[in-house]
């Protein structure tokens, strides 16, 4: 039997040794690179790109246009930092080495800071994680499911004060249905591009629409019997399997890819975030597809990956004085 990726010395290319063993010139020097590569700096207010007047006792670059000092950092989900680079650098270390998530009560302690910068630091590197391709439609094989988070109640203690779960008005408002898209890979490879979409529940409408939207014409998807997919049929060529009978057709129908996906978020959901508001939900899930989809990458490559989304990420709106008062709004897809 084949050893599993995870496992092999091939996926082992970057160490929390290498990191935090760093100097602050070195961190600097990578961050510099992740940022701008072996180009000139590009000031952040102008845009202009030449070889800036560096203050070597700031690190800072003079903008030989505009005049404006910035920094390493300036415009990026980092700007404004008060911890030193190498300590951001280990937080994207920590969470590069971990298969299913990582908690930001674990990152405060594994980097002694306080629990809300921990907190924003992780959903800083969420954000990063938001794929700009999104827009772009799946072809060949796909396939399409939905599970439900946030729906627990509770039952009363008293038989007598329990209330019927399944009617619409006892259940939990902030349940919500993850909607995971998948295209398939070639013959034994897997999936290898996730969507993930928010939505209240699983309905014919909303999943007309982000099929639609996010489905090529001459896809093929794969769907369980559930109603809510029933009108794709008039627009798709469609494979559905019934799992109350089987997990995977006699012609290859199944959503075990999904089903894949919604298993590694169950881990990190109850194995190390536990709580999740309707507020992050979308982020949570995205993170998960960006781990599913680099699940066979290096975590040298994964570290590479994601300090330079973070470095030209501009700076984000929703977590830029989330502690102030700045909160997000939930975005639902349909």
């Amino acid at each position: 039997m084949a050893q599993h990726f995870l496992l092999s010395a091939k996926a082992r290319s970057m160490s929390l040794i290498q990191i935090f063993t760093m100097t602050d010139e070195a961190a600097f020097d990578l961050f510099r690179e992740s940022r701008w590569g072996d180009d000139y700096p590009v000031c952040p207010v102008c845009g202009c790109i030449d070889n800036h007047y560096f203050i070597k006792t700031r690190k800072q670059w003079r903008c030989k246009g505009c005049n404006h000092t910035f920094s390493v950092t300036s415009g990026t989900l980092f700007a404004n930092h008060k911890l030193p680079l190498r300590i951001y650098l280990g937080a994207i270390a920590l969470y590069t080495n971990t298969a299913k998530g990582f908690s930001a009560l674990q990152l405060s302690r594994d980097l002694d800071v306080q629990y809300k910068t921990a907190f924003v630091m992780m959903h800083k590197i969420r954000e990063s994680l938001i794929d700009m391709t999104m827009a772009d439609k799946l072809n060949g094989e796909v396939e399409i499911d939905g599970a439900y988070v946030n729906g627990h109640v509770r039952p009363r203690n008293e038989k007598t004060d329990r209330v019927d779960l399944r009617v619409a008005e006892n259940q939990n408002p902030n349940k919500r249905c993850i909607i995971t898209i998948r295209k398939r890979g070639e013959k034994g490879e897997g999936a290898i591009k996730t969507k993930v979409f928010m939505v209240k529940s699983e309905n014919q409408a909303d999943m007309k629409k982000l099929a639609d939207e996010n489905i090529d014409n001459d896809a093929t998807i794969h769907a369980d019997e559930a109603k809510a997919y029933d009108p794709l049929h008039a627009k798709f060529e469609m494979k559905r399997v019934n799992h109350q009978e089987r997990y995977k057709g006699k012609k290859g129908e199944c959503t075990n890819q999904a089903e894949s996906y919604f298993s590694r978020f169950r881990r990190m959901q109850h194995g190390q975030v536990h709580k999740m508001g309707t507020q992050n939900l979308a982020a949570y899930a995205n993170e998960i597809a960006y781990r599913e989809d680099t699940r066979r990458t290096s975590t040298g490559e994964i570290f590479a990956d994601i300090t330079s989304r973070c470095a030209k990420k501009p700076t984000s709106r929703n977590w830029c004085g989330y502690w102030q008062g700045n909160k997000a709004v939930e975005k639902l897809a349909a």
